[in-house]
């Protein structure tokens, strides 16, 4: 064992040591099930739910009624050159969609049609639907309630439309320590979840395609070698902004996504005659006894679980990015925000989903019945591979890519939102954002030689307890949106939004914007 391979080994071990009991107790809290009418669920994922279905219902279903409203933003129909803000809709959008697209989509659908049955995945699609009307919502407020300095640059996110948005209905105080709250979360998650964990899984793919341990990567200064190279990277995109970020997502996201679809499409074309039957199988095992938990509880619980993780609808993640939208209409990227979840859970995860079940039965069905014996999660990236390799041999290179383009798009994403609570708790100092930044490439170094499990464990726990106060939020706050939608959908039918149309009635189209002054 080399010198770094023993430094590295002690640190683990040290760190995993000290946080390992609060990991747990904290995880035991946050996913922890609760039993009602003989049902066992994890009552995290069925606060995430019931709220989706909340804003499903209180805003008429706005994910269905809204959509084609939402392509016309994307395509910057009604949007302005002199708009205040940083980034176009869709900049925004493919921002916030490389945070939340990614491993999970690749590895976390195997596990959930092993673990819940293929019927998993029709509860899968419910519940993206439904995490629509939620990403609509906090999106909307993210804007609303955001600030736009003097230098142009934005800051938005739940830290500040807590703060802002309680203060109005008389909880000022409610309102500064759930922010504080709010950004101490996100900023945690960002350091190891969505930078940390992301460098280290990559890192584990690569070395894997690439020989494992005897191979080129498998040595301690192969895995150093790899995450300076990527920390390197992350840093050029993050010195930029969100300006940054966005050019390089703007051109990763749609290439990722593409080229990951269209691997799934090689798969269901070639397979084609099996789809009927496979759809079959989706829509019946949703409703009948079928996968480790059994019966259509567990394929419920399952699927929703897998969606509330994969799209982080309630969480407040995602309106970060969002709020450096160009715009004047706060709900205009409220509307083009609720697009987030279709594209992460009801296309790509079902992509996902639907090829496993064509192709790669035999495997998921194994690992079905070795975790119902051990009782332990299957690999699921495994899975996923299988499927892709009985009609492309190649795929776990092509996967390779994947994982690697995906996780560098998540850890960006997650740096721009760990700035932004960093700020907010320390200041928008140029010596303090640079702070961050060094701190934040650090640690995506780090990631490649140090897994440390408990701290990413406390990472996921602590980013859904935030979506329990950032959902309550959303509850006391949703009035503001339903008047800001009502507002825009008004001026829309009164034809004067547009390119063509005229500034409209007095003050909306020049509505005053909430200037921070430094």
């Amino acid at each position: 064992m080399s010198a770094l391979d023993s430094l590295t080994s002690g640190i683990e071990n040290t760190v995993n040591g000290i946080f390992n009991p609060i990991a747990e107790k904290l995880a035991g809290f946050v996913f922890g099930e609760v039993t009602l009418f003989g049902t066992t669920f994890p009552w995290i994922v069925a606060w995430l739910v019931v709220a989706g279905a909340v804003f499903t219902c209180w805003f008429g279903f706005v994910q269905v009624r809204g959509l084609r409203l939402s392509l016309d933003l994307v395509r910057g129909k009604y949007s302005k050159k002199d708009d205040p803000g940083e980034v176009s809709h869709f900049q925004a959008l493919t921002a916030a969609v490389s945070g939340t697209v990614g491993l999970g989509n690749i590895a976390g659908v195997a596990v959930a049609v092993t673990i819940g049955g293929p019927g998993a995945t029709f509860w899968m699609i419910l519940c993206g639907l439904l995490g629509m009307a939620t990403k609509f919502v906090e999106c909307t407020l993210g804007v609303k309630y955001r600030e736009v300095h003097e230098d142009g640059t934005v800051s938005g996110g739940p830290m500040h439309y807590l703060r802002k948005g309680l203060a109005e209905r008389g909880m000022a105080g409610v309102g500064k320590m759930l922010a504080v709250a709010a950004s101490v979360a996100l900023l945690f998650f960002g350091l190891f979840g969505g930078n940390l964990f992301q460098a280290n899984q990559s890192f584990s793919q690569l070395k894997s395609v690439t020989g494992g341990d005897d191979g080129l990567l498998g040595s301690s200064s192969g895995a150093l070698v790899f995450g300076l190279l990527l920390a390197g990277l992350t840093g050029l995109v993050l010195l930029g902004g969100i300006k940054s970020i966005s050019k390089v997502t703007v051109r990763l996201v749609p290439l990722m996504a593409g080229m990951y679809i269209l691997a799934c499409l090689v798969v269901i074309l070639v397979n084609v005659s099996a789809v009927p039957a496979a759809v079959s199988t989706i829509i019946g095992g949703a409703f009948s006894p079928e996968g480790v938990t059994g019966g259509v509880i567990g394929a419920l619980i399952v699927g929703f679980k897998r969606a509330a993780f994969s799209n982080e609808a309630g969480t407040g993640s995602a309106p970060i990015a969002h709020s450096a939208v160009k715009t004047r209409h706060p709900v205009t990227e409220g509307l083009v925000a609720l697009l987030e979840p279709f594209i992460d859970t009801v296309i790509v995860c079902t992509m996902t989903a639907l090829t496993i079940v064509i192709a790669s039965t035999p495997s998921w069905d194994k690992a079905r019945s070795e975790a119902a014996e051990s009782g332990a999660s299957p690999e699921g990236v495994t899975i996923t591979s299988d499927a892709f390799a009985t009609v492309m041999p190649w795929f776990p290179y092509i996967l390779t890519v994947a994982v690697l383009l995906f996780a560098f798009s998540t850890i960006i994403t997650w740096g721009y939102y760990g700035l932004k609570a960093w700020t907010y708790l320390f200041g928008r100092r140029r010596s303090s954002e640079l702070t961050y930044k060094a701190t934040y490439t650090a640690f995506v170094a780090l990631g490649s030689l140090l897994s440390l499990t408990s701290l990413i464990d406390m990472a996921d726990a602590i980013l859904f307890l935030l979506a329990v106060v950032n959902i309550t939020g959303l509850y006391l706050l949703a009035p503001v949106v339903k008047k800001e939608l009502d507002s825009f959908l008004a001026l829309v039918r009164s034809g004067k939004l547009g390119p063509n149309a005229d500034a409209g009635p007095a003050g909306a189209e020049k509505a005053d914007v909430p200037v921070a002054v430094d």
